[in-house]
């Protein structure tokens, strides 16, 4: 039975922030391309969500419910509900995921 894979209204932010970066940085095509990337890559969750690893930045927290598939350099940070992957965060794994996974899972300060 295949999940069914839901972004949060802060993963659709994510998306559309890093399509708006690339498109001015680089081209709309490549910004495109990249968007396809990490939207296939969301829709590949629908089987074996289970394959992701989780985040050592959480892991180190005792937090082992959430986690993460890749499309480099970007992470997609998840967690699986039931018969539901919800994605809860897509950003370039080079910014200070410690701060940004605290702000966006753990209710910490923005």
């Amino acid at each position: 039975m295949p999940y069914k894979v839901l972004l949060t209204a802060g993963a659709e932010r994510d998306l559309e922030a890093l399509h708006d970066y690339i498109a001015h940085h680089d081209s709309k095509a490549a910004a495109d391309r990249v968007l396809d990337r990490l939207l296939k890559v969301a829709g590949d969750l629908t089987t074996f969500p289970e394959r992701g690893s989780h985040p050592r930045e959480l892991l180190v927290l005792g937090i082992h419910q959430y986690r993460q598939v890749f499309f480099k350099p970007y992470r997609l940070i998840y967690r699986i509900i039931r018969t539901e992957v919800v994605v809860y965060l897509i950003a370039d794994g080079r910014r200070d995921m410690q701060t940004l996974l605290a702000q966006r899972l753990l209710g910490g300060p923005n």
